[in-house]
């Protein structure tokens, strides 16, 4: 029962995508923490190698190696699954956290940009997990199941559109696509679960949390009263990734500071 038990992940390779910046790279240093070697992949090589380096200068027992990967496209699906394959045999960990948004009013949002969210955010997603499912079993037991963790959003669970119309629709994608996976990969010993995280400081929301002030404002809405930290998303990756996380499937974790249980007023407000 102890945390080394629980949440350690040495000897653990883990594949995280979009994992230079933002939530991916909170996951990362999070993985790498708990003792697990982290392949960081996004569009950016010359990022993701930053961010590696980075990383492992911080001290921490995993490490960090950074390389292309693209899952906008089928060919790009294809070139970063041979790129794991040929970097190891099993896969444990897979994080599926590469993502982009657009935001636009109603009325004036472009099909191409619809199309391109859905292309990245779902259909990236669901190929790249096809395709790495041979390393997921190999890594697989009955006693430590391999793991997937998707990315998703608050946004994709409660009305939030926020003229991010196609990136809320491809979280909740994302949210079911992740009950199904899970109820179909049960019996090869692989758990999917998905995290639905609420504002964090990113490249994605750099508008609402780059600048202290706005983000202090954009926190005050929040019902716990911040935007998220890295620590969280370190915490829910080490949890879910861990042996002690290793009984969960089909979970959609909330990491909203209570946006997830917003309703609105209270519908008897005026009669109190």
């Amino acid at each position: 029962m102890t945390p080394e038990k629980l949440f350690g992940l040495a000897g653990k390779t883990a594949l995280v995508t979009g994992g230079a910046t933002g939530i991916g790279r909170m996951a990362a240093e999070g993985l790498m923490a708990a003792g697990a070697r982290v392949l960081i992949a996004s569009r950016k090589e010359e990022a993701c190698q930053a961010a590696a380096a980075d990383l492992n200068a911080l001290g921490w027992s995993g490490k960090a190696e950074g390389f292309a990967g693209d899952v906008s496209s089928e060919d790009g699906v294809a070139a970063l699954a041979r790129e794991v394959a040929d970097r190891t045999d099993s896969l444990p960990i897979l994080m599926n956290n590469a993502g982009t948004s657009w935001g636009a009013p109603l009325g004036e949002f472009p099909h191409s940009a619809w199309e391109r969210v859905m292309r990245v955010n779902v259909t990236g997603l669901f190929q790249l997990t096809q395709s790495l499912l041979s390393l997921l079993e190999a890594a697989a037991d009955d006693d430590d199941p391999a793991r997937v963790v998707n990315v998703g959003s608050v946004m994709g669970e409660t009305a939030h559109g926020d003229r991010a119309y196609s990136y809320a629709a491809s979280k909740a994608a994302v949210h079911h696509l992740t009950r199904i996976l899970a109820k179909e990969l049960a019996h090869k010993r692989i758990t999917v679960n998905a995290l639905a995280p609420g504002p964090f400081i990113s490249n994605m929301t750099a508008f609402a949390t780059a600048d202290e002030d706005v983000r202090s404002r954009v926190g005050a809405q929040v019902p716990l009263g911040r935007v998220g930290r890295p620590g969280d998303i370190a915490a829910a990756v080490q949890y879910l990734c861990g042996w002690g996380g290793a009984y969960v499937t089909g979970a959609v974790l909330p990491i909203s500071g209570g946006i997830n249980v917003e309703t609105g007023p209270d519908l008897f407000q005026e009669a109190y």
